[in-house]
């Protein structure tokens, strides 16, 4: 049940400023969250989890050399003009299933100064409301979409929500990881847990557990304060991971241990593996490319 007293989280923002280094030449003159997995971008899967959770207002960090964002989400006139003089009403269908989709504000984010200056930029566009934050990297295969999966235990407790998952031990030093205890409460998707501390890539032995946060977020406004006052660490950037740490120490923040498949796109092999994996999944697809890969010597 929803606690009316609680602030209903209303907007969604993807921070998409970050150059791709990983990925070039591919991403020399596009953004690396305009690749293809199967027929859609990246970023397109994590603004369909947006709307499959009930929130349809987003808000874009962009830099330069993201126009092609902007493009992918706007009204195409005459692509849809041509669509339609050919008679070819089912592509027609899904490209304004696209530009109809939600809402959308951009914001700019002038220099890359991290993950936390990037949700600074915001501070106006979201003020005194909570807001998620999805990086479009992560993109999760779940039942149930995983932001509505967090937006659950945030109505039900006002805090913040931060997305987990449990990783393996070479892999620990990769990804912050969260101290936490467990919270007995059997109404969720998955486990629930309240963070006592963060730490950011970790060595194995020193990790504080095998839970590893992942780009969902749903964070209070309060953040805004920690991020303002957050010094910056190496190469000048300002973590949310740092902001995060914070904030524990002042209210709340549950993590929880999401139910669904996550992919990370922004890896080589992370991408290629998520492209195998959604377009078996395919109803048009999937039958004939796994025919495709058994004839493979592999």
């Amino acid at each position: 049940m929803i606690d009316s007293a609680i602030p209903i989280v209303r907007k969604a923002v993807f921070p998409a400023a970050g150059l791709g280094t990983r990925f070039l030449p591919a991403t020399k003159a596009q953004p690396k969250e305009m690749l293809p997995l199967v027929d859609k971008p990246i970023i397109q899967y994590g603004v369909e989890e947006v709307l499959e959770s009930g929130l349809d207002n987003i808000i874009m960090i962009t830099g330069r050399g993201k126009n092609s964002i902007e493009d992918h989400f706007d009204v195409s006139f005459e692509l849809e003009r041509i669509l339609e003089e050919k008679g070819k009403t089912d592509l027609l269908k899904v490209v304004r299933e696209i530009s109809d989709m939600l809402h959308i504000a951009y914001v700019r984010q002038k220099e890359a100064l991290g993950l936390g200056h990037a949700v600074l930029t915001v501070r106006e566009l979201v003020g005194q409301e909570p807001f998620a934050v999805l990086l479009a990297d992560d993109v999760i295969d779940a039942d149930t979409p995983v932001l509505r999966q967090m937006l659950d235990v945030y109505e039900a407790t006002g805090h913040s929500v931060i997305a987990v998952e449990q990783v393996k031990q070479e892999a620990i030093s990769s990804y912050g990881v969260v101290q936490i205890e467990p919270w007995d409460d059997k109404r969720f998707s998955g486990p629930v847990y309240r963070i006592h501390d963060m730490v950011e890539k970790p060595k194995p032995q020193h990790a504080p557990s095998d839970l590893a946060v992942v780009g969902r977020y749903i964070l209070t406004p309060a953040i805004f304060e920690f991020l303002e006052t957050t010094p910056r660490g190496a190469g000048g950037e300002i973590q949310l991971t740092d902001a995060l740490r914070g904030l524990a120490r002042r209210e709340p923040i549950h993590a929880l241990r999401f139910q669904g498949r996550r992919h990370d796109t922004g890896d080589k092999l992370g991408f290629l593996q998520a492209t195998v994996e959604l377009a078996l999944k395919r109803s048009d697809l999937g039958k004939a490319f796994r025919e495709y890969l058994k004839t493979l010597p592999l």
